[in-house]
C-alpha cells in the first residue's frame, strides 16, 4: 500500500478577485489588500474562498514497502497548472492512500477549484464507481470513506467544534509541529520572492502530518508498538541521509528521541 501525505500552500489569486469584483489599477500585493477588506466586510475575517486562493506549493510524503520521501512537486519555476497537474497524475499512477490534515476542509476544495479553472483531468480522483467497482465502497470522495484520511476531520469524530490545529496536535505528540513559518505568513513571504522558504514550510507540515499519521495507525491497530518504532528509525534515517537541507536537519533534530 502506498500513503501520499499531502499538503498545499496559497496565495490569493489577485487575477480573478480582479475580476469578480472589478478591481483596476492596482498593485498585486494592494488587490489582496483590496479582496482581504471585502472579505472582512462581508464574514468579519479576511480569510479568502477556496476559489480565490492560488496554489503556490504541493508538498508531499510518499510511504510504502519501498520507498520513503518528502518533497515538493515541480520547482520554484513551475506555475499552479503545473503543479497540480503532476498531483493528480501521482494519484493516476499510485492510486494512494491520501492522508492530510483538514484536506476536506481545505486543500481539496482548493484543488478542486483551481483544476476546474485549468481544465485540469483527474479520472481515479473522481471515480466514484462507475468504471472501477472497488471505488464505489471506497473512494477520495467521500467523506467516511478512509481512501482519503483526513486527519482532523476523523480524531475530532467529525464535529467540527472538535477540530484542532495540527502545530497543537504534532506539539502534543512530541513532535517538532509548525517550523519557521505558518500559513498566515505565506503571503508575505511570496511577495519577498522567498518561494523556497514557503515550499520547505509545507514539507515540514506534511511530515508532522505523516507523523501524527503513524501515531494514528498504531493507536487503531493497523501497526503494533514495535512497527511504530520502526516506521519512526526509517524517518529517522531517510532525514539524516538529507543532509544538504537545512530545514529537513532541524525538523530531524527536533523529533523525540528513539
Amino acid at each position: 500500500m502506498t500513503i501520499l501525505v499531502f499538503d498545499i500552500e496559497t496565495i490569493p489569486d489577485v487575477e480573478t478577485g480582479r475580476k469578480l469584483h472589478s478591481i483596476e489599477g492596482l498593485s498585486d500585493e494592494d488587490t489582496a489588500s483590496a479582496l482581504f477588506a471585502l472579505r472582512r466586510a462581508k464574514v468579519g475575517n479576511d480569510f479568502l474562498p477556496h476559489y480565490l486562493q492560488k496554489v503556490v506549493a504541493i508538498s508531499l510524503v510518499i510511504s510504502n514497502a519501498s520507498n520513503l520521501k518528502v518533497w515538493s512537486l515541480g520547482d520554484e519555476t513551475s506555475d499552479e497548472m503545473e503543479l497540480i497537474q503532476r498531483f493528480f497524475a501521482g494519484i493516476d499512477k499510485h492510486t494512494p492512500t491520501l492522508v492530510s490534515w483538514n484536506g476536506s476542509g481545505f486543500d481539496l476544495p482548493v484543488l478542486h477549484y483551481r483544476a476546474l479553472l485549468h481544465g485540469i483531468e483527474a479520472s481515479s480522483y473522481w471515480e466514484a464507481g462507475d468504471n472501477q467497482q472497488g471505488f464505489r465502497w471506497n473512494n477520495y470522495l467521500n467523506r467516511f470513506h478512509y481512501r482519503h484520511l483526513d486527519l482532523m476531520d476523523v480524531l475530532a469524530g467529525y464535529q467540527n467544534k472538535a477540530f484542532a490545529p495540527l502545530d497543537d496536535i504534532a506539539s502534543m505528540l512530541g513532535f517538532p509541529g509548525k517550523m519557521g513559518m505558518s500559513g498566515s505568513k505565506v503571503w508575505a513571504n511570496y511577495l519577498q520572492g522567498n518561494l523556497k522558504g514557503i515550499r520547505n514550510y509545507c514539507e515540514t507540515d506534511v511530515l508532522n502530518t505523516y507523523c501524527v499519521y503513524l501515531r494514528f495507525e498504531q493507536m487503531r491497530g493497523i501497526i503494533n508498538n514495535n512497527e511504530y518504532r520502526a516506521a519512526l528509525e526509517r524517518l529517522h534515517e531517510y532525514l539524516l541521509s538529507e543532509n544538504t537541507k537545512p530545514h529537513l536537519q532541524e525538523f530531524l533534530n527536533n523529533m523525540p528521541p528513539l
